[in-house]
């Protein structure tokens, strides 16, 4: 497969790829009045809400993954076939791209993401809205070894939490019934795999994972608010060499919303640091 990370000149040297927007808001929803003002040119536009995930509902959280159906409907609506490649990117450093390539990646599609998105695209923007011919994508089931479940988050020898560490200490919750997080989780918040908007190099990110431990992320599962930027993490982990970890999909979003217990405060053993993003961790 392609690299989960590609910088701006892959799509001179592979002018067949579909370039999709995937940019979105978490109090906002998807972007679609920002993409259309102002987009890569020949990118379509992707509904977080509508392809990427399936309804939400206290039961399953947020952002449950789509319906393998529904989501190869959706897909073949942008143009999307079983044997393209496909480059997506948001202006969030990939923290909602990720979700369309981890998935892609996920069914053996080729997929990476854009590194340093809108920004960094390296062409004048274009306006309006783009429409591709549908292409043919066959429905397949999600792997189940590569996802978690809420029992599988409870029990996991190691979970990584990729909110910002205010969230995960539970200080602020602004989306969700109950603040903290998953017993015994360790907060490696997506935005310290980048620098200056665009991923640190696979050696930088080794040495970030290993110091929290992980050096393998075989049974590492990945949580978030709502299963969408732990799919950055998840990025992450595969750009630096470690291999494929696992997505627990209702993340905080469905945990809050039960009777488990939740921690607060900073993870057992760490000293107060400033992370890439100027916050405060530890």
């Amino acid at each position: 497969m392609i690299p989960p990370v590609v910088p701006a000149t892959f799509l001179s040297e592979h002018p067949g790829a579909v370039l999709v927007d995937v940019r979105y808001t978490p109090t906002g929803g998807p972007d679609v009045e920002g993409y259309s003002a102002g987009h890569l040119p020949g990118a379509v536009f992707v509904d977080m809400d509508a392809v990427l995930a399936g309804p939400s509902s206290p039961e399953t959280g947020r952002h449950p993954l789509p319906e393998p159906q529904a989501f190869a409907d959706g897909m073949s609506a942008l143009g999307i076939g079983d044997a393209s490649v496909v480059v997506a990117y948001d202006d969030a450093g990939g923290a909602f791209a990720g979700r369309l390539v981890w998935l892609l990646r996920l069914l053996g599609v080729d997929a990476a993401l854009l590194d340093g998105g809108l920004a960094h695209g390296g062409s004048a923007l274009e306006e309006g809205l783009v429409t591709r011919e549908a292409a043919h994508f066959s429905p397949r089931p999600w792997p189940p070894e590569a996802l978690a479940t809420i029992d599988d988050a409870a029990t996991a020898p190691v979970v990584a939490d990729a909110r910002a560490p205010e969230r995960y200490r539970g200080e602020v919750e602004p989306l969700d019934p109950r603040a903290g997080h998953i017993p015994g989780a360790i907060n490696i918040p997506f935005a310290g795999n980048l620098a200056d908007g665009r991923f640190r190099s696979p050696e930088e990110l080794r040495e970030r994972y290993a110091a929290h431990g992980i050096t393998d992320a075989a049974g590492v599962v990945v949580s978030c608010g709502s299963g969408v930027t732990a799919c950055h993490d998840l990025i992450a982990m595969e750009h630096a060499g470690l291999g494929r970890g696992r997505l627990y999909p209702g993340s905080w979003s469905q945990w809050s919303n039960t009777e488990r217990p939740a921690e607060t405060g900073p993870q057992p053993g760490s000293k107060p640091s400033i992370d890439p993003t100027g916050r405060i961790s530890g």
